[in-house]
């Protein structure tokens, strides 16, 4: 069981680490499987506002990649965020930001996921300074889309997704 665990969460990263901007910004996966992921990043002074906080669009960011990657830990890796809402419940402070999320309702074609957004300290204590809650699509793959006559483009005009 440990081996499946430790595989899914090598898959995870490697799948992270084809993202440009979680590339740019440092992220990691510290935990992924079982309907589950937890994002980490190190906070540096680039991602901080002028208040000396981290800046709310890196905790959206946070939110936005651990709520997917938990909806694809369960439905698999074919997912796009089709939205999400976030509460910031006080500044966030601290040496890493850590976002765990898990799926709440699993869905043919919706997966509903929330996530708490906690700093932690020097010392490893954890302060959750917000809160996701999102719905993740689950995308056709390029042969449903074919069959359904769309030719393997998504809805949106994006490229097709590749489930292969």
């Amino acid at each position: 069981m440990e081996a499946e665990k430790a595989s899914q969460l090598v898959f995870g990263q490697k799948v992270l680490d084809t993202q440009p901007f979680s590339v740019l910004l440092g992220a990691r996966l510290t935990a992924f499987g079982d309907g589950a992921a937890v994002l980490e990043l190190d906070v540096r002074d680039e991602l901080r506002q002028q208040n000396g906080f981290v800046h709310g669009g890196v905790l959206s960011y946070a939110a936005d990649n651990a709520l997917t990657f938990a909806a694809g830990a369960t439905v698999g890796p074919s997912v796009l965020t089709a939205g999400f809402t976030i509460d910031y419940l006080r500044p966030a402070r601290g040496d890493v930001l850590r976002a765990r999320a898990q799926v709440v309702r699993p869905g043919r074609t919706r997966v509903v996921c929330r996530c708490d957004l906690l700093m932690v300290d020097a010392e490893g204590t954890e302060t959750l300074c917000a809160v996701a809650q999102g719905t993740i699509a689950v995308a056709a793959g390029r042969e449903q889309a074919e069959r359904e006559g769309g030719g393997g483009r998504e809805a949106s005009g994006s490229e097709p997704v590749d489930r292969g």
